[in-house]
């Protein structure tokens, strides 16, 4: 049963984090299940799951449902991700082997030519967390790790649009923060990391608003 409930648990944790249910919406239970081909059971327990990560909600009487946008959720969220990530830099700093950082470097060199107007937005968000996910990853905490990824799960349809206009601002900016890593200055790392996803923050509200726009327009 566990492993059946782990599969579902994937299959709907992808669904919410790319929206493919609408923002608020309430979730089919007996639709989801015939499309998934799972069972009410499993279904259900996954859902639970979802629903404690917030990735979902749970009204009693009512059933399940997807995520609303909400702007003061979405600047809660950056917050949480301002801690998380400034702390897991600073420990990367400290923590990092010298092939880690040059593998680090090695990524933005690669990946430089892909933040680009032709770029998919999807694949340039992905992209972006991959960079700060490589530095998580070096704080040598998986916690905390865990944890970030959770927050870019439940903010990457915010970022799909943001990025829209912040493609080539994206990448100076990391390799902005990746010459405070190479060079050990864990302060200087931390700020600029700060800085970049404060930058976020500060236009949550607005993102929303075309979030709502582009979830809810049809597009061309």
């Amino acid at each position: 049963m566990s492993t059946s409930v782990d599969l579902v648990y994937e299959q709907v944790r992808h669904m919410a984090a790319n929206f493919e249910f609408k923002p608020a919406e309430r979730i089919n239970e007996s639709e989801l299940s015939k499309r998934l081909g799972a069972s009410r059971t499993p279904l259900r327990e996954a859902m639970n799951r979802l629903t404690a990560e917030g990735l979902l909600m749970f009204e009693a009487g009512r059933g399940f449902f997807c995520q609303p946008l909400n702007p003061q959720l979405v600047v809660n969220l950056y917050e949480l991700r301002e801690a998380l990530e400034t702390a897991a830099i600073r420990a990367a700093v400290e923590r990092a082997s010298d092939d880690q950082i040059t593998e680090l470097q090695q990524f933005i060199l690669d990946t430089a030519g892909r933040y680009t107007d032709g770029t998919p937005t999807r694949e340039i968000v992905a992209l972006d967390e991959q960079f700060h996910l490589m530095i998580a990853n070096l704080s040598g905490n998986p916690e905390m790790v865990n944890m970030i990824e959770l927050t870019y799960e439940r903010i990457r349809y915010v970022r799909w649009i943001a990025m829209r206009e912040k493609i080539d601002i994206t990448h100076a900016a990391h390799m902005h923060i990746f010459e405070a890593i190479a060079a050990r200055d864990a302060d200087a790392a931390v700020a600029r990391m700060r800085d970049h996803i404060k930058k976020h923050n500060a236009e949550a509200t607005e993102i929303v608003g075309k979030a709502y726009t582009h979830l809810y327009v049809p597009q061309q």
